[in-house]
């Protein structure tokens, strides 16, 4: 009988496929199984000593025989009422085909199932959930921890190490499908109405003017800086080649002038006739983009010659390839301006969360309306990772690893049960000596 409780023999110490602290739990398990096999066998060697007593001495016997033999006797009923008990829940006790045995193995699927409903039921709702993700103040915890001076390289190195990912499972063939994938989606709907309404919009809120003054200046100083320029274009193209230097002169000066004063009046007066016309160009311009069909395929093939070529793709896949590889040396170097400048920013920001209490309260319901959404609408989805899992695993491995995990603990039943059922039997012994004599 104790052989048949202990662990077998043949099993290795530290089984294939298993990590270091599953080698480790399997020792222990082992030790403790030893532990309370040793006792049954300590109650079964009293109890048969003293029968052996009482049968030697028959009538003369000792009275103390008699209660050790009711000791141990309880004792062994209790250690193997327990063995039984805790074996048949991962295994058929001696291979024995009792009914309600081997529980884990055959009911594997269920507790997978009845785990996941407890589970969703008294931790995935949506109060606990949201609840839990306020209580942990994640803005204010990580913006501190990003805040301190003592990990600014740490954040450098992961900042760094994410991109790195980033631009390796971005390969340049799907980049470039992806751009090309734009540019296509880029050119099926049409740009020139759109354009014409944000043109419009500009107009109507006046957010041109700034425009208009900005090149209403630059024409000014053009002209302020045009006189060669006039003075070779009127010696060369106007009038015969002949005519004499004074004329070219005083009709340079006399364009330079004109040129100046008109820019100058443009410039400084917002009612300049000049500055009304170009407003009243932009207004038709915009309403034009919108209405004249003309107009619109006119833009609108200009635009699928322009997206269509190949030399905008090109380009385009160009300039990623070059640019990646730009990004992915300056990640190599932790002094880069890059990294510097990413690290800075994201300390930065953290610095501001970490100061600013209303933002981070206002983070916080950010996070907790996130998490009660996700309770609300994923519970189901996450839950089933638990039990999808527990469904996949084999049967006796699953067996085993919860074996690991409680089994050393279980033991600790036999053990009781052994040293209880001793103390039971002596209590009732001792009771029935007394009233029975």
């Amino acid at each position: 009988m104790t052989t048949s409780v202990s662990a077998p023999a043949h099993r290795p110490s530290s089984p294939a496929g298993v990590g270091e602290a599953d080698a480790e739990r399997t020792r222990n398990l082992r030790k403790m199984k030893v532990m309370a096999t040793s006792l049954l066998g300590l109650a079964a060697v009293v109890y048969f000593l003293t029968r052996w007593i009482e049968h030697r001495d028959g009538a003369d016997v000792a009275a103390w025989v008699g209660y050790v033999r009711a000791a141990s006797e309880a004792g062994m009923v209790g250690a193997l009422a327990d063995w039984f008990a805790v074996t048949a829940l991962f295994r058929q006790p001696l291979g024995l085909p009792i009914p309600h045995t081997a529980l884990i193995p055959r009911k594997k699927d269920q507790i997978g199932d009845q785990l996941g409903g407890f589970i969703e039921e008294n931790f995935m709702t949506p109060e606990v959930i949201e609840e839990r993700a306020v209580s942990l103040d994640l803005p204010g915890r990580v913006s501190h921890w990003l805040a301190d001076p003592e990990h600014a390289d740490r954040v450098n190195a992961e900042v760094s190490r994410g991109l790195k990912v980033v631009s390796e499972m971005l390969r340049d063939e799907d980049v470039e499908a992806f751009i090309q994938a734009c540019l296509k989606w880029a050119a099926e709907p049409l740009w020139a109405p759109p354009l014409g309404r944000v043109l419009q919009q500009l107009v109507d809120e006046e957010r041109l003017e700034p425009v208009m003054q900005m090149l209403c200046d630059r024409a000014h100083e053009w002209a302020l800086g045009s006189g060669p320029l006039i003075e070779r274009i009127v010696d060369r193209d106007v009038g015969p080649s002949w005519k004499p230097k004074f004329v070219s002169d005083l009709l340079g000066d006399r364009i330079y002038r004109e040129l100046t004063e008109f820019t100058y009046k443009v410039r400084d007066d917002p009612q300049h006739d000049m500055r009304r016309s170009l407003h009243a160009f932009v207004q038709q311009f915009a309403d034009d983009l919108q209405n004249d069909q003309e107009l619109i395929d006119k833009f609108e093939g200009i635009k699928t010659e322009l997206l269509g070529r190949d030399e905008v793709t090109g380009a385009a896949s160009t300039a990623w390839s070059a640019g990646k590889a730009v990004i992915e040396q300056m990640l190599d170097d932790p002094h880069s301006t890059l990294r510097t400048s990413i690290s800075t920013a994201v300390t930065d920001l953290a610095v501001r969360i970490r100061d600013d209490r209303p933002l981070q309260e206002k983070m916080n319901g950010w996070v907790a309306r996130v998490a009660r959404h996700v309770a609300d609408n994923y519970a189901t989805e996450i839950i089933s990772v638990i039990t999808d899992t527990v469904r996949g695993w084999d049967a006796e491995e699953t067996s085993r690893k919860i074996e690991l995990q409680v089994g050393r603990d279980l033991q600790f039943i036999r053990i009781n049960g052994t040293v209880v059922g001793s103390l039971a039997g002596l209590v009732i012994y001792t009771v029935s000596v007394l009233v029975f004599g």
